[in-house]
């Protein structure tokens, strides 16, 4: 093998990852304002954290949308999802449930699963709970960023899926954004590439 066709060979390999990079980038920024507002049986809020009995601001956002597609009739039940952190006293699910108690939600249009610690888990998790309870279509519920990892996610675990990013997300500045949107690109192009394993 020349020492031409290694070196084009290596650039190739180098320039087409690179693409792949700068395109799923390009993905999951576009795709973080599709918003579908779709009836569906059920939201399914993706987890965050919770800070002893109250949400974090992230997690409230998420509920708080919620919340809204529940009194405008978009959605019959909300299913928190979201298990305990160490040395946390309640899961982020059930600090969820309670928060939405406490603004007119129906304890009884709630469900929860506590036992999930990532995104995957959380869709997984709350798939099963839907099987139980034949639910058929589902709105998925995150900060804007994580839209497009998690209805990939969502596809792969067999839902019929509907993206409601929250609209008043704590991500605002370009601060608070650009961290955030890395970290994203980092678990998309890693969930990506783990596929074709699983």
């Amino acid at each position: 093998m020349s020492k031409i066709f290694l070196f084009r060979l290596v650039f190739t390999i180098i320039v087409t990852f690179l693409i792949f990079i700068a395109y799923s980038a390009l993905s999951i920024w576009s795709f973080s304002g599709k918003v579908q507002l779709v009836k569906t049986d059920v939201a399914v809020v993706l987890g965050a954290a919770a800070w002893d009995d109250e949400p974090s601001p992230v997690l409230r956002e998420r509920i708080n949308h919620a919340i809204w597609l529940y009194e405008n009739e978009y959605i019959d039940k909300i299913l928190f999802t979201g298990g305990k952190g160490k040395g946390d006293k309640f899961a982020e699910s059930e600090v969820a449930r309670d928060y939405a108690i406490q603004n007119d939600v129906s304890s009884e249009d709630i469900l929860i699963e506590t036992k999930s610690k990532i995104t995957e888990e959380n869709l997984r998790y709350a798939y099963d709970i839907a099987i139980e309870k034949n639910f058929k279509t589902f709105t998925v519920i995150s900060d804007p960023l994580h839209m497009k990892r998690a209805m990939l996610m969502a596809e792969k675990t067999g839902m019929e899926a509907y993206s409601s990013p929250t609209q008043s997300s704590v991500y605002k500045t370009l601060d608070s954004k650009i961290p955030f949107f890395f970290r994203e690109l980092f678990f998309y192009i890693g969930y990506l590439l783990s596929l074709p394993f699983r």
